[in-house]
């Protein structure tokens, strides 16, 4: 369908934006699932979750700000100008395509995002 059409060629790096930076290291397309994603926002935790794959969680980097958080111009792809340290919570795995991985209490980070490629 046109959605799975259209993620597709953003994933790939097809339609240009942020994921087109990383494409040249991607050595092998795996391919799409359809399933439900569950994405959250609690307080200063960030959390996605994928029946049988992933449930995937970050917080911010302990700190002494007030906010309770650090924010960075790191130049990343995600957000260059503002990216927020984090790690990933206890729990975060991956499992799919005969890779495993935890990423609990590992790198992290999170920011706001607004991918588009060339208008």
């Amino acid at each position: 369908d046109r959605q799975t059409e259209a993620l597709g060629a953003i994933f790939t790096g097809a339609a240009g934006g942020p994921m087109a930076a990383f494409a040249p290291m991607i050595g092998t397309n795996l391919g799409a699932k359809k399933v439900p994603i569950d994405y959250r926002v609690d307080g200063k935790k960030r959390s996605a979750a994928i029946e049988g794959v992933a449930r995937l969680a970050v917080e911010p980097l302990p700190t002494m700000r007030e906010d309770g958080e650090m924010w960075v111009a790191s130049g990343h792809p995600v957000n260059p100008d503002w990216l927020g340290m984090a790690m990933g919570a206890e729990g975060s795995t991956f499992s799919d395509h005969g890779m495993s991985w935890d990423n609990s209490r590992r790198n992290g980070h999170y920011a706001p995002i607004n991918w588009s490629g060339q208008q």
